[in-house]
């Protein structure tokens, strides 16, 4: 079957009603306007007949209506995902009396196995969408004999809408090993695609996605080159230890990321305004307090410690502030 095919398939299929309140790729229509655009064909017919290297390296037409359209979508489902991850993770990890409620609704109705089906959908949601930018991307090059469809595949990337490489997808990984514990098959069942090795170096969670796609997602914090340790993913999706992000932004561990100047950069791609949209991995912080408990605790002392110091300082300069010397 043709991904065309199977893209509509999967559409309006079984995940119809899940898809309701979510874009998607409208696939079909885009390679509709790749096929019946009259300047490509009259150029790739022209550049058949010539000896000449081919000059139909982009249309207007094409592109008027292509990748204005396709960032659009792209940005619709990337904010998409992230909501409906966010709001299933953090129903996960709920605490004090949000928990205890979730516990009695657990009593009448069985929100584990909804949970593990809706994050499983949500992966399949992400995936089935970046396969078809990356086609429909591949298809206008073809056509144009152009690079400008990889070249937005990079802007894609810049503008923090590549589906494949969100942090989101690490957290959904962690929350199923984190659930592998569990009695339920579908936990178990599902968690087999996912694995997390933190002995290895870089250490590494490898993601086996449908439609054979293997990503493996680096958990090496970039500042203190160790294991990431209370994790914060910025805006441009790069992990840090909480202590090094808040480092890097110059601000105090008790003040937390959103305290960072806008002018602040990420240490690795040097992108302004990163830090006060940070997003806190706690399911690959409780993964990682399961699975390296040594190291947990050894890092929590530490992360105590410099927050002891650095509360020291910072009150100590606001005392002599206030008091004016």
């Amino acid at each position: 079957m043709k991904f065309g095919e199977a893209f509509t398939e999967y559409l309006h299929g079984e995940l119809d009603k899940f898809l309701e309140n979510c874009g998607h790729v409208d696939y079909k229509t885009l390679k509709k306007v790749l096929n019946t655009c009259r300047s490509c064909n009259t150029l790739r017919h022209s550049c058949s007949s010539d000896s000449s290297e081919c000059q139909c390296h982009s249309c207007p037409l094409c592109d008027q209506k292509f990748f204005s359209e396709l960032m659009k979508e792209a940005s619709q489902i990337a904010g998409c995902f992230s909501s409906r991850v966010r709001h299933l993770l953090h129903l996960h990890v709920a605490t004090g009396m949000q928990r205890y409620v979730l516990s009695l609704r657990h009593c009448f109705k069985d929100d584990q196995k909804a949970r593990v089906l809706e994050g499983w959908m949500l992966i399949e949601y992400a995936l089935m969408n970046a396969i078809a930018i990356r086609k429909i991307l591949k298809k206008y090059d073809k056509i144009h004999g152009s690079v400008k469809g990889r070249k937005f595949e990079s802007k894609l990337q810049a503008e923090h809408v590549e589906l494949l490489q969100s942090p989101w997808l690490i957290e959904l990984g962690a929350f199923y090993l984190n659930s592998n514990g569990s009695d339920d098959g579908g936990f178990k069942e599902a968690s087999s695609n996912f694995s997390c090795d933190f002995n290895v170096n870089p250490p590494v969670m490898t993601l086996m996605l449908p439609h054979l796609i293997k990503l493996e997602l680096d958990l090496t914090c970039a500042v203190c080159l160790d294991t990431v340790f209370n994790p914060y993913a910025l805006s441009c999706g790069h992990l840090f230890c909480k202590s090094c992000a808040c480092s890097s932004a110059s601000v105090f561990l008790l003040e937390g990321l959103r305290a960072a100047s806008p002018e602040s950069k990420c240490p690795i791609c040097r992108e302004v305004g990163v830090y006060t949209r940070a997003v806190h991995m706690l399911e690959l912080d409780m993964l990682l307090k399961r699975r390296c408990k040594d190291y947990w605790k050894e890092r929590l002392t530490e992360e105590r410690a410099d927050m002891l110091t650095q509360s020291k300082l910072y009150w100590g300069t606001h005392a002599r502030n206030a008091i004016g010397y």
